[in-house]
């Protein structure tokens, strides 16, 4: 059972999510955009605009695109560049993660993004969930000096993942904050926190939201084929008040 004060960081793809993460007691944002491919960079518009409406936490994703985390000479300059963005437009924190073919953390294209970062906040994405040793990995990560993982256990979600998530807690000894995340709700989170003893958790707490639009063409994709194009995803203040609320009940034990 986690003994410190448990915090909710909400992964934010749009300027509405951020007001309503704000509003909904979150102390904590990761700004990102394209969820639904895991997601990437934010725009600088988006970076400026949250932190201007609002004194939360903003943590910065630096991922480049989707897909693997092996990047070549040219994305880690473009990261490191990104990183010095962030901080110019008032960013408090940055999150990275870069992984070598073998499936080990690719310590030096991480130390350079992490020297990049100087005095920001630093943590390491998912892109830990697809290491092949995550003990060995939890130390290479630590021993960089970023201040926490975000991982669902190496597992589809954190629910899934707890047991690890409890061995990585345990195994980082307060050296370095465990951020539980994936696949979490209000109906799970205070599960989560308490089994796996994390102190921190992260959330879309997204819901549905319907377009304004009242002409709809139907059979033309943007994207993905398939996939509705008037409905998206954005952070709701009701669920994000819900999961603030199911962890303080673990604050209270």
């Amino acid at each position: 059972m986690p003994a410190d004060h448990c915090i909710l960081e909400v992964c934010a793809g749009d300027i509405a999510s951020v007001v309503a993460a704000t509003a909904g007691g979150a102390e904590r944002v990761e700004l990102c955009q394209a969820l639904s491919s895991g997601g990437i960079t934010p725009s600088v518009g988006l970076i400026k605009a949250s932190r201007r409406i609002s004194d939360i936490k903003i943590h910065v994703l630096i991922r480049p695109r989707e897909g693997d985390f092996v990047y070549s000479d040219d994305e880690v300059c473009l990261m490191a560049d990104d990183i010095s963005i962030a901080r110019s437009c008032g960013a408090d924190g940055v999150v990275i993660g870069a992984l070598l073919p073998d499936g080990r953390v690719d310590s030096d294209t991480c130390r350079r993004l992490v020297d990049a970062a100087g005095d920001m906040n630093v943590t390491f994405h998912r892109a830990f969930d697809l290491v092949r040793d995550p003990f060995e990995a939890l130390e290479d990560v630590i021993a960089l000096g970023c201040n926490r993982i975000l991982t669902s256990g190496l597992a589809p979600d954190a629910v899934a993942g707890c047991d690890m998530l409890a061995r990585l807690h345990k195994a980082a000894a307060g050296r370095i904050t465990i951020l539980a995340g994936c696949g979490v709700t209000s109906s799970n989170a205070a599960e989560i926190l308490r089994r796996s003893g994390c102190c921190e958790i992260h959330a879309s707490a997204r819901r549905n939201v319907d377009s304004l639009m009242t002409f709809m063409r139907q059979g033309v994709a943007m994207g993905t084929p398939g996939v509705d194009e008037y409905i998206r995803k954005s952070t709701h203040i009701d669920e994000v008040r819900a999961i603030v609320e199911s962890i303080k009940q673990i604050d209270k034990l």
